[in-house]
């Protein structure tokens, strides 16, 4: 009896670590499906090409610039139309996963004229925050970002 015990402890074992090991690899695999996201969204503004970004949010999308202006989807959408971009770098991404959430960070630079025909040169860090949809296809729900002033 403890032989089959034994047995059976050792299979539950070997089929956890399975599990984990798994679990661990989806996860890398998320990683690095939310870190190209982030890379098609910054693709997009490089090519001034908002239409690219519309997939990429959710319905209910709701962001807060460095200014601390706040903008639902179709107000972030009409202003990436607005803005035209000569250069724009994400640099130090970071994306740690949550289940069917995702939190990326890192820093952003940007130039450009912003809707207002302004030139500007933008150097702040962001925060975004991904959901894995019902559909399956990931979309961020909500993103931030904070001026970075050193």
């Amino acid at each position: 009896m403890s032989r089959n015990i034994a047995c059976y402890l050792l299979g539950a074992l070997s089929l956890g670590c399975a599990v984990v090991a798994q679990a661990q690899q989806a996860t890398g695999a998320t990683e690095k499906a939310v870190a190209a996201l982030e890379e098609k969204w910054v693709q997009a503004e490089r090519a001034n090409n908002a239409e690219l970004i519309t997939p990429l949010l959710g319905d209910k999308f709701v962001m807060v610039d460095q200014d601390g202006k706040i903008f639902n989807r179709t107000e972030a959408i009409a202003d990436a139309k607005a803005t035209k971009f000569s250069s724009v770098e994400i640099e130090d991404l970071k994306v740690t996963v949550f289940g069917d959430t995702a939190i990326a960070r890192g820093t952003y630079k940007s130039k450009g004229a912003g809707a207002d025909g302004k030139a500007f040169d933008s150097h702040s860090r962001w925060t975004d925050t991904w959901v894995k949809m019902p559909n399956g296809k990931w979309q961020c729900v909500a993103s931030h970002g904070s001026r970075v002033t050193m």
